[in-house]
């Protein structure tokens, strides 16, 4: 209940209590440069002591900007993304914007929900985006400051945050190779993503980088959220006669899927293989057997995402070219660290 029984409080009655015009409140909560820093703060201060809610509609046709910032993501089943979410969240929350996110994994779902985001006329959008999206995808999102996150596709925002795919997979793979293996198997997803392209990439040159014959490597490729496609891909390394002795993975899903698989199978040499798998997941620990996580600083790179998102929201500043890469690091189970 508002002060006076009404049910919703009204502009009005914040701009009462501070005994200041209706407009000068409209304006405050706007961010309006013509409204003093203090009093922007009194009136906020106001509105939340009351129970104030804001009429965004509103608000946008006086000509303020919405807190919203969209974050499309392909998958939220594994902490891999959930860590991403959790942290843009938290960086948003921070600088006064709200993070509002949607699951799309295929160019007909991304469409819909960048429609419906424009719709709620964000501030912004963070996209993780598919291989290939729509043409209207391409044309909504030039209408809004966007940033490419772990994923880069030829034609959106040239600014990108993401992992240094290629070099994840050769240092897992050199690692391998440090040890002794050189049949190694290789289950990743397919090269129709970038991140795809990329780790695919850093396996092959680890071997071209270790004078190794190439005819040494297993490639397994598939979707790389698909826990079947993975589990299949590890059963089948070991049905002929020249099961390899070390599997890298090139997606978390992947990682937990091999895993499963070879702990249920009872082939010669399955338990004995040597994994290096992609993602440090809390859910790895159960394994027994050799294990190498590539542990990637997913926090970091999704507060540096948010941070400069943000900080050209606030400054007006428009979405130049950028790369902001990261780099993982080899992490042995049992965690010694």
């Amino acid at each position: 209940m508002g002060p006076r029984g009404t049910g919703m409080v009204t502009a009005r009655q914040v701009a009462e209590s501070l005994g200041v015009a209706v407009s000068t409140v409209g304006r405050a909560l706007a961010d309006d440069p013509r409204i003093s820093p203090r009093t922007r703060l009194l009136v906020r201060e106001a509105a939340e002591r009351l129970g104030y809610v804001e009429n965004l509609p509103a608000r946008m046709m006086r000509g303020g900007s919405s807190r919203l910032i969209g974050l499309m993501l392909p998958d939220i089943r594994n902490s891999f993304y959930a860590t991403l979410a959790d942290a843009l969240s938290a960086c948003c929350d921070a600088a006064g914007y709200q993070l509002v996110f949607s699951i799309a994994d295929s160019p007909e779902v991304e469409a819909r929900h960048v429609r419906q985001l424009a719709s709620a006329r964000v501030a912004g959008i963070v996209i993780v985006p598919t291989p290939a999206p729509r043409p209207e995808t391409r044309e909504i999102l030039t209408r809004f400051p966007h940033v490419q996150l772990l994923r880069r596709v030829p034609g959106l925002s040239p600014a990108w945050f993401g992992i240094d795919d290629m070099e994840c997979l050769r240092a897992g793979t050199a690692h391998l190779i440090a040890g002794g293996h050189r049949r190694i198997a290789y289950i990743g997803g397919d090269t129709a993503y970038s991140t795809g392209a990329a780790r695919l990439a850093g396996f092959r040159r680890a071997f071209s980088d270790a004078g190794l014959d190439p005819a040494l490597a297993i490639e397994r490729l598939g979707p790389p959220a698909d826990a079947r496609f993975g589990t299949e891909a590890a059963a089948s390394l070991f049905e002929g006669g020249s099961p390899p002795s070390a599997i890298i993975t090139g997606a978390v899903q992947l990682t937990g899927a091999v895993l499963q698989a070879l702990a249920g199978c009872r082939r010669p040499g399955a338990s004995e293989v040597a994994i290096v798998g992609f993602g440090d997941e809390p859910s790895f620990s159960w394994w027994q057997g050799e294990l190498t996580a590539i542990a990637m600083p997913i926090q970091e790179l999704a507060q540096a995402c948010g941070n400069w998102l943000i900080e050209r929201l606030q400054t007006g500043a428009s979405i130049d070219a950028h790369a902001g890469t990261a780099s993982a690091r080899l992490v042995s189970y049992p965690r010694r660290d």
